[in-house]
């Protein structure tokens, strides 16, 4: 888009309120600590005449970055402002926050001049230089001296000091995204910044209050766009932090080398051919002046910060961090240090694939569909059509946010829009329907189908354009996380940083909740202060989510990818995945890639296969110079896989690594043989209706062994990663886990053990080369992707859902023995989580893999107990946490019923007067370890069941503990001690508990 456009266009930055509002949010906090409310008085709380005061000077106060909109006082409040600086303390922090809350809480308290109220930029111009020459007249100033008339009554003395002052001019969105991005994240490392377009300003009291800021600021932080020339308070700025040497100039789309006054006026270049010329004539000044503040940041060498359409993080991130060197805050510079170096290794979870085909059409929609506009190469591929007047009703979530009320504002805001128009590709001829429109329409209830006492809802059908939310689905192995990724490579300079989250129902809010230590925000149980009352344990958990959505509303963006979202809602609670997104509209994106025909009432963005070029590159791989004949195989090739990414990239691999022609793969694929599966689920689909997909397959594990023989490691890891969770595994683990697949033929030769005693010493040398080759060969197959975890490799979730298909005998029992013998709870915790689904049968699962009693109870000691504790206190997560103990409990209930069942053996039948034993009385040592085992766990439940105030629950407990602890170990061992003083603790809860409801 044109930079000139903006200057005729009356519109307003979309004020967007979150979903959860209460009185204690951020909103309130940032108006009570602002010098320019009175204490008494809140945004919702103004008065029409102040309402329409506001919007007509088009000034917002407003201070953290979390309050979306703020009132506008009356002149006759800021009269009082001088008296009320001396009397105000900051607000204390939320009771139950953590501690980086606190701290962003505490610094979030400075105050800003915005220009986010509707108002004319057209009106503001009329007043032109002569106004504003007569303003500064009248208040005296010159460069450092001001002076308030009027009723206003603060005094210099008494207006406190700011950090920075950020000074810009326009509307576009690009530029208030950025500029709402700059002070967010200056606000957040501790530094108190003063926003504001001075432009849209007619009161003169309100630019006084500006001038005083300037005066009182450290350092002069302005953004230069090409604009800005032509506006006299850029200029004057310009002139006033030059002269101070305090000047911190933004390149916004510019390049200093642009910024020369002699090109400027002559209109040299493409840039000023059209907006250069006389500009002070436009800025209303004199020439000198102009001609001074302009060469004014040639002079400027140490600051000169440049941001264009592709540096935008590390630009803001520079100017942090250099403001904060020239305030001597070091700290503030080594801990964007290091998190840039976390940054730098776990943004992504993998590499960009340098090969990525087409897909150009999707990127630029998803382009327009995020931020409602394109840059760059992106504008080229679209031209406007005419609008149409009218659409229908659309609605997005559920409950109140979808009222009538709330889609009529939206389509109003949109309306104003000017330059927005439907567009369409030049290579389609289907029409993208804006959302616009004229006079919003009756609402009218959808007629159900069914005779029920409640109708079917509708759901939406239309995609939201520029409200930060889209949704790709398409079939498994069309390319959603190739996109994804992709487009996060490209675009990744627009947010602070890319939170790619695992879908998966089972996983996604465990995933959601580890963004934590990138956002440095305390999602556990330990943080919170309040002790008036106990929380219930979904409260808890709605706590420690809220910190995370909380943290993803300020004005800096995130992306966030949720990628292969299985399901709406969630899988231990059924509680809706949107209640963990942030609020729509908000400077944070949300990326979702799913197989589901709708997600979330969006109507996603259908990706289609690739075109036919682009699918014959894909195939081709390395090799570029095949006759006719065999272009037509591939032509054949690919019809049969049904144009499926992923099988696509296969055939390319292999025709790259293989002295292979298409036809014979052809013909090799077509002779492959394939198990009679049962297909079922939906989940399975993809696989029962393409069988040459599963020949393909197929044909890569016969390549495998091959290569390495018939117990070909790569092709054992494959069999093994089917039952790992849906994420990046360690070759390591999943090597260990392929080892241990028992052979079909278990013969072992003597000289196979000599051999094996006289190489034990190179066997670990040997163990690394064959596991990293067997995974360079998964890699190059497309078998398996590489990840950014060093030493990790991620298999596609087609391929693991085949392994699991083709049911190898001894795969579970594998992978769930590597994982306890090798596995950490800190770097592995979802593959724990994958083994314990598979040796506890959670929800309607069965149980798919029994364990020997020895291998329970480590599993019990080393893995359940630790794994559950730190899923309690670390994540806040109480029922997933606590359901795991239960069937912790009651698999060794099971075992020890087994345990006391009797036990027959050949010999004892023919010795009739020997009584029947039982392994209690043959193994009576094992025993009492797993009864005292159960004993910590029901100890481990009851106290984990304080936390959320159920009393009877763990009374129970623990009396079911010390009954275990009195049989084995006696009423004097301190473990029995123990959990007596437990009971003691329940009991007295209890009473007061029983004692306040009585009352």
């Amino acid at each position: 888009m044109d930079l000139g456009e903006d200057s005729g266009r009356i519109g307003s930055v979309p004020v967007t309120t979150s979903r959860n509002m209460s009185s204690s949010s951020s909103q309130f906090f940032s108006a009570n600590q602002s010098p320019f409310f009175s204490p008494r008085l809140s945004s919702c709380q103004l008065s029409e005449s102040t309402r329409s005061d506001a919007q007509c000077d088009g000034i917002l106060l407003s201070a953290d970055p979390l309050s979306s909109s703020s009132g506008i006082p009356d002149p006759e409040t800021l009269a009082n402002v001088g008296y009320l600086l001396s009397d105000m303390s900051p607000a204390p922090p939320a009771a139950c926050g953590s501690s980086s809350f606190q701290k962003f809480d505490r610094i979030s308290s400075s105050t800003g001049i915005s220009n986010t109220a509707a108002s004319s930029y057209s009106n503001a111009q009329d007043n032109s230089y002569s106004g504003h020459r007569e303003r500064l007249k009248k208040y005296g100033r010159h460069y450092g001296v001001t002076s308030t008339p009027g009723p206003v009554s603060l005094s210099f003395n008494r207006m406190r000091s700011y950090d920075i002052f950020i000074g810009f001019h326009g509307r576009k969105q690009s530029l208030m995204r950025f500029v709402n991005w700059l002070q967010a994240e200056l606000e957040v490392q501790g530094m108190s910044c003063f926003l504001s377009d001075r432009a849209r300003l007619k009161s003169s009291h309100k630019h006084g209050v500006v001038e005083r800021a300037m005066d009182v600021s450290s350092f002069g932080v302005v953004i230069i766009t090409n604009k800005s020339f032509r506006n006299p308070y850029t200029i004057e700025e310009l002139q006033f932090f030059s002269d101070k040497k305090n000047l911190v100039p933004i390149f916004f789309d510019l390049n200093p080398s642009d910024c020369l006054v002699r090109d400027i006026i002559e209109k040299r270049g493409e840039l000023w051919e059209k907006h250069g010329g006389e500009l002070w004539v436009l800025y209303g000044g004199l020439e000198k002046e102009w001609t001074e503040a302009v060469h004014g940041l040639s002079r400027v060498d140490e600051w000169k910060l440049e941001a264009q359409d592709g540096n935008w993080r590390d630009c803001i991130l520079k100017a942090v961090a250099l403001l904060a060197m020239k305030l001597g805050r070091r700290s503030v510079v080594e801990r964007l240090s290091k998190w840039r170096e976390k940054v730098e290794k776990e943004e992504f979870p993998f590499p960009r694939n340098e090969n990525f085909i087409g897909r150009k059409k999707e990127l630029s929609e998803l382009e327009f569909i995020l931020f409602g506009d394109v840059t760059g190469d992106s504008e080229r591929d679209y031209f406007e059509l005419k609008a149409r007047p009218r659409r229908k009703n659309l609605t997005i979530g559920w409950g109140k946010s979808s009222t009538f009320d709330e889609r009529r504002r939206e389509r109003q805001h949109e309306s104003r829009r000017k330059g927005k128009e439907p567009v369409v590709w030049k290579e389609s001829e289907k029409e993208i329907e804006m959302q616009s429109t004229d006079a919003p329409h009756k609402p009218q209830l959808p007629r159900s189908k069914s005779s029920g006492k409640y109708p079917r809802r509708k759901r939406s059908t239309k995609i939201l354009y520029g409200k930060g939310i889209a949704c790709v689905s398409g079939d498994a192995g069309i390319g959603k996380t190739e996109l994804l990724l992709e487009f996060a490579y490209r675009y990744h300079q627009r947010y602070k940083m890319v939170l790619w989250v695992g879908g998966e129902s089972r996983y996604i809010r465990q995933n959601y909740l580890n963004l934590w230590s990138f956002l440095e925000v305390d999602v556990g149980l330990e943080n919170c202060t309040e002790k008036s009352r106990i929380r219930s344990f979904e409260e808890q958990e709605e706590a420690a989510v809220s910190r995370i959505r909380k943290e993803l509303m300020r004005n800096i963006p995130f992306l966030i990818v949720i990628d292969n979202l299985e399901s709406e809602k969630d899988w231990w609670d059924h509680k809706l995945v949107m209640d963990l997104l942030p609020r729509f509209g908000g400077e944070t994106h949300i990326l979702i890639s799913t197989r589901l025909s709708r997600a979330i009432n969006l109507e996603p963005l259908k990706l289609s296969y690739l075109s036919g070029v682009e699918a014959m590159v894909l195939m081709q791989g390395a090799v570029k110079d095949y006759s006719i004949r065999e272009i037509d195989v591939l032509r054949h090739i690919e019809e049969k896989l049904g144009r499926s990414t992923l099988g696509l990239a296969i055939v390319g691999a292999i025709l790259s690594e293989l002295p292979i022609t298409p036809s014979r793969l052809l013909e090799t694929t077509n002779r492959m043989p394939l198990k009679d599966f049962s297909w079922s689920g939906r989940e399975a689909h993809p696989l029962r209706r393409n069988t040459f997909l599963l020949q393909l397959f197929e044909v890569c594990f016969s390549i495998f062994d091959h290569a390495d023989g018939p117990r070909s490691l790569a092709t054992r890891m494959i069999q093994a990663s089917g039952w790992f969770a849906p994420c990046a595994i360690p070759v390591s683990l999943l090597a260990q886990a392929a080892n241990k697949i028992p052979e079909k033929h278990r013969r072992t030769l003597l000289w196979r053990k000599l051999l094996h005693s006289l190489t034990c010493g190179l066997a670990s040398s040997y163990t690394k080369r064959s596991e990293a080759e067997a995974s360079s060969m998964l890699i190059r197959f497309n078998i398996a992707r590489s990840s950014t975890k060093q030493g990790c490799i991620q298999v596609n979730e087609l391929i693991k859902l085949y392994a699991r298909k083709r049911a190898v005998i001894g795969a579970p029992q594998a992978m769930v023995q590597a994982v306890i013998s090798r596995g950490s709870i800190s770097k592995h915790p979802e593959h724990i989580w994958a083994a314990c689904f598979l040796l506890f049968g959670f929800g309607r699962d069965t149980v798919i893999v029994d364990l020997k009693v020895s291998d329970l109870l480590y599993l019990v000691k080393e893995v359940v107990l630790p794994l559950a504790i730190r899923t309690f206190f670390m994540f806040s997560r109480c029922s997933a946490a606590l359901e795991l103990l239960r069937l912790c409990t009651s698999a060794l209930e099971a075992a020890e019923q087994a345990f006391v069942a009797p036990v027959e053996k050949w010999l004892d039948k023919s010795l009739c007067w020997r009584p029947i034993q039982t392994n209690a009385q043959l193994n009576p040592c094992l025993w009492q370890e797993l009864a005292l085992s159960r004993a910590i766990v029901l100890e481990t439940r009851a106290k984990l069941m304080l936390r959320g105030g159920q009393f009877d629950i763990s009374d129970d407990l623990i009396r079911k503990t010390i009954f275990i602890r009195n049989s084995v170990c006696g009423e004097d061992h301190p473990t029995t001690i123990s959990a007596r003083e437990t009971l003691s603790k329940i009991t007295r809860l209890l009473a007061n508990v029983q004692n306040h409801t009585s009352i």
